[in-house]
């Protein structure tokens, strides 16, 4: 069973630890001193920042990290028309156990019901692996996302694969796999 808790400040040294391990560190950049995920993160949990992170949970067992955020505020909103309806969220999975076990394409779908298309004013939802991240985006799509477009964003060292579902895409498979 997957379910989502809210990140908490007892939850930074583990966030330190998963931004650390290598299959987190190869998609999600530099690795992270516990001072600069602090720093990162503390005000996300205050409310301070517009976005919402939660641990992925298996069982009893957190295993990831998840994020929501408004495209509005993000470099996509000059890519999509009416960014304001739109969210876009990022993920991984920081337990190596609990990898290559295809639990992706079913935390993304438990998260798009439970929290992003809770939410009656969003209309999509996008997520935005790199090109070369093909694990990704067969979960991704396996999920019900679909390509969109190629972006190049500031400070990371490829392009994006830009993908999008919309809510009613997702509302008619809202029981697959």
């Amino acid at each position: 069973m997957i379910r989502f808790r809210r990140l908490g400040r007892g939850d930074l040294p583990l966030m330190h630890r998963w931004r650390n391990t290598p299959h987190v560190l190869e998609w999600w950049s530099e690795a992270r001193t516990l001072d600069e995920i602090i720093a990162k993160y503390t005000p996300r949990i205050d409310g301070k920042e517009d976005v919402r992170c939660f641990v992925i949970v298996h069982g009893e067992t957190p295993i990831g990290y998840i994020q929501e955020y408004p495209v509005a505020g993000s470099e996509y909103a000059r890519d999509i028309a009416e960014p304001e309806r739109i969210v876009g969220i990022d993920l991984f999975i920081g337990e190596v156990e609990f990898l290559h076990r295809g639990l992706g394409a079913q935390i993304i779908r438990q998260f798009l019901t439970d929290f992003v298309f809770a939410d009656p004013a969003v209309e999509s939802c996008v997520i935005d692996p790199s090109v070369s991240n093909r694990g990704a985006i067969g979960a991704y799509e396996k999920a019900g996302f679909r390509f969109f477009k190629t972006v190049t964003n500031r400070g990371e060292p490829e392009p994006q694969h830009l993908m999008r579902i919309e809510r009613d895409e997702f509302a008619k498979t809202r029981d697959a796999p």
